[in-house]
């Protein structure tokens, strides 16, 4: 009988055998890429996507390490292509654009602008770019741009307003608020607006326009509004008849011409000049020949001579 040591192991005992596990085929490499794939696969991605986002991570981290300079660029394109080859063919191609917000005129503008072609990869598309593009037409004054997989664009545009045609060395252009001209804006079809004329016309139209739009009766007299001297208007109206404004003031001016047209019918009856420049004093001309201007203190301006 062997002998045994209390407490220990037999002394004469032979080592047990060592086992050789042998691996499973296709296992070993590739399991790490299968437990990502399991993990993956919890985020509800598709097989096909699951397995393609796999192989990009492994060609990403090994390129990292085994190329630099040019090998890396050409890694990094490939790549790439290969992302957008594999959204698209998931399913995830540019196939409807929606422009929302923009007039006819400013669509067509818009989407010469963008050349963007139906099939192209939407997933990696440079949204920056795109905003870039759309901004650039003198229509736009605001964009963004939004990305609905899988195959949809959204952009939404906030137009410049467009405020008045504004004429000047004989050029003439649609304006927006702060006096900025529309290039893109075919003034022949934008005869609803009101015509400025003059040097700094533009820059000063967002001022008096709502002061003259809040009188129906001048409104649908009226030809143009003249910058005179870059410092006042003169208004123009249909019949030939001028109103002249002042330099400051220019509302206190128009309540008082509210006042006569109201009180007289001034409007209707013409007259070849009507001279506000000065509150104190508001001078008439009427439009035959011959006859002198009158003149009525402001006070008592409601009965002119005409």
């Amino acid at each position: 009988m062997p002998a045994v040591v209390r407490g220990g192991r037999r002394q004469n005992a032979k080592p047990a055998p060592k086992r050789t596990v042998r691996s499973a085929p296709g296992r070993g490499a590739a399991a790490a890429p299968a437990g990502k794939l399991h993990a993956m696969s919890r985020f509800g991605l598709s097989p096909k996507l699951t397995g393609f986002a796999v192989v990009a991570i492994l060609m990403l981290g090994g390129g990292v390490v085994l190329f630099t300079g040019g090998r890396a660029q050409a890694l990094g394109s490939a790549v790439n292509n290969a992302i957008d080859n594999s959204m698209a063919g998931a399913g995830f191609r540019l196939e409807k654009v929606h422009v929302e917000g923009a007039s006819p005129e400013a669509l067509t503008a818009i989407k010469a602008k963008l050349g963007l072609y139906r099939g192209q990869p939407l997933a990696r598309m440079d949204l920056n770019a795109v905003k870039a593009q759309v901004e650039s037409v003198g229509w736009v004054k605001d964009v963004k741009v939004l990305r609905l997989l899988p195959d949809t664009l959204e952009i939404a545009v906030t137009e410049r307003e467009r405020l008045a045609v504004w004429q000047h060395e004989g050029k003439t252009l649609v304006i927006d608020s702060t006096g900025q001209p529309i290039t893109e804006a075919d003034p022949a079809r934008f005869a609803n607006l009101p015509l400025v004329v003059g040097a700094g016309a533009n820059e000063a139209a967002g001022s008096i326009l709502p002061l003259v739009r809040q009188r129906a009766r001048l409104v649908s007299r009226l030809e143009a509004l003249v910058r005179v001297d870059g410092r006042r208007w003169d208004l123009r109206l249909k019949d030939g008849s001028l109103v002249q404004l002042p330099a400051q003031n220019e509302e206190g001016a128009l309540i008082q011409l509210d006042r006569l047209d109201h009180e007289q019918r001034l409007l209707e009856l013409g007259f070849a000049r009507i001279d506000l420049r000065d509150p104190e004093m508001i001078a008439v001309r009427p439009r035959e020949t011959g006859r002198p201007a009158a003149s009525a203190p402001a006070a008592a301006a409601g009965a002119p001579a005409v």
